[in-house]
């Protein structure tokens, strides 16, 4: 190992390993620092504790439900089945290897050299009956009921695996509605096919207390109708991350740590301090992989003095993948208003799409909020089948300031499901066909 490198990138998450390959890339000689999660733990988080295995459980947990639900009309009778969380969770570390090793690989195509250590600049879990989203990935025994405190999308999602694996399950939120972040509407779509898949949902409550019994948990909540008491085997906390910015040395460099835990940065992902770049989790909401990654091409880019852009915090697309998936870009319509836009809003239901019914998936919807007077695209928010596949379109289109006239004037393929697109754009304007 050497002494020097032409750029120390600290963390091999989606953030942090995107920006090593692009600054090797460039020329420059990079190394990454990796305190290593776990054996072969290049990815960070999302490869090895979030992203990628609980989407391979999803999957699992999706398979499970057509299986149950909806193999009989289609036409396959399924006689008897076993579900092995076990199995699906060996199946789901599986893939986190594949990919951290793809790392590994591209690290060394790119001549990028991985050391193992905790770098520096110059709340409590028992682990077996209250756990975070870690100990859940490898859970290999479904509990019989579990709480899941925290409705945000890895609560949702975890919701949907456990209650595909047989376990009673009930989420506990603290704000009006599941999926707080996003629009209110789609959200309650989301809640009504929680419910007649019997999730319980309690929405304004509050966990007040939580007792150890012989057998499992007591859990007190505060609801608006009052105090409730609910028995479980295990509790999920899923109220989000915090960021790993301690034992840095942020402070003794001089890098600025606002009142959130977060590393101040602007549009380039430069900190205060000449030559020291923050990326991801780190630097700032919303703390998603995606937008890692591609603040670690623009900090590559932008120490190398190659040609790049500033990072639009107000185009980050968001995807939680429960069942039925929810996917959104921009502002909500309650944002738009209170932002000062005069808004129409255009939806359009997956019921009137052909392609959502040749897939058995009715429930869901597109709804388009949009500038009245211009038309430009100001949010899009969807739930239903495979929304999070379509999405691309309006993040990209938001990033062209599109309008609604110009996605209503596309042609889009028939059938798909980018029609519930086009539709509600249409429906913006007024001129919805099949509705």
């Amino acid at each position: 190992m050497k002494d020097s490198y032409d750029l120390v990138v600290i963390g091999s998450g989606p953030g942090g390993y995107v920006a090593a390959i692009r600054a090797a890339q460039l020329g420059m000689d990079v190394a990454c620092v990796e305190a290593q999660l776990r054996e072969g733990g290049l990815g960070g988080v999302c490869l090895n504790w979030g992203c990628i295995p609980a989407k391979a459980l999803l999957e699992s947990a999706s398979l499970a439900h057509h299986v149950k639900h909806d193999a009989a009309d289609f036409g396959v009778k399924i006689k008897s089945y076993d579900l092995d969380i076990a199995a699906a969770v060996n199946r789901s570390r599986q893939v986190s290897d594949r990919l951290t090793k793809g790392i590994k690989f591209l690290f060394d195509k790119n001549g990028v050299t991985s050391i193992l250590g905790r770098a520096r600049l110059a709340g409590e879990f028992d682990e077996q009956r209250v756990i975070s989203s870690r100990e859940a990935l490898e859970m290999r025994k479904v509990p019989e009921k579990i709480v899941i405190v925290g409705a945000g999308s890895t609560g949702m999602e975890f919701a949907d695996v456990f209650n595909a694996f047989g376990a009673n399950v009930t989420i506990v939120e603290a704000l009006p509605h599941l999926l707080p972040l996003e629009d209110e509407e789609i959200a309650g779509v989301v809640a009504r096919s929680f419910k007649k898949r019997k999730i319980g949902v309690k929405a304004k409550t509050k966990v007040k207390s939580l007792e150890k019994t012989d057998t499992g948990l007591k859990v007190t909540v505060e609801a608006p109708s009052g105090d409730e008491v609910i028995e479980c085997d295990v509790l999920l906390m899923a109220v989000g991350r915090t960021p790993n910015t301690e034992d840095l040395g942020l402070e003794a460099a001089g890098v600025n740590v606002n009142d959130q835990g977060w590393i101040d940065v602007d549009e380039y992902c430069q900190t205060g301090i000449e030559g020291i770049y923050a990326i991801g989790d780190v630097a700032g909401a919303p703390m998603l992989a995606h937008k890692a990654s591609h603040e670690g091409m623009i900090a590559a880019e932008h120490i190398a003095g190659t040609q790049t852009h500033p990072l639009d915090r107000g185009n980050i697309p968001s995807c939680t993948y429960c069942h039925p998936e929810v996917a959104s870009v921009g502002r909500t319509e309650k944002q738009a208003r209170e932002d000062g836009f005069d808004i129409k809003v255009g939806k359009f239901p997956f019921s009137a799409n052909g392609r959502a019914l040749t897939a058995g998936a009715p429930d869901g919807m597109v709804k388009i909020v949009a500038d009245a007077k211009y038309g430009e695209v100001l949010g899009v928010h969807m739930v239903g089948h495979s929304v999070t596949e379509l999405l691309a379109e309006t993040t990209l289109g938001r990033a062209l300031e599109t309008t609604v006239e110009e996605i209503a004037g596309t042609v889009h393929a028939h059938p798909t499901l980018a029609e519930t697109v086009m539709e509600a754009a249409l429906a913006t304007l007024g001129r919805a066909i099949h509705i």
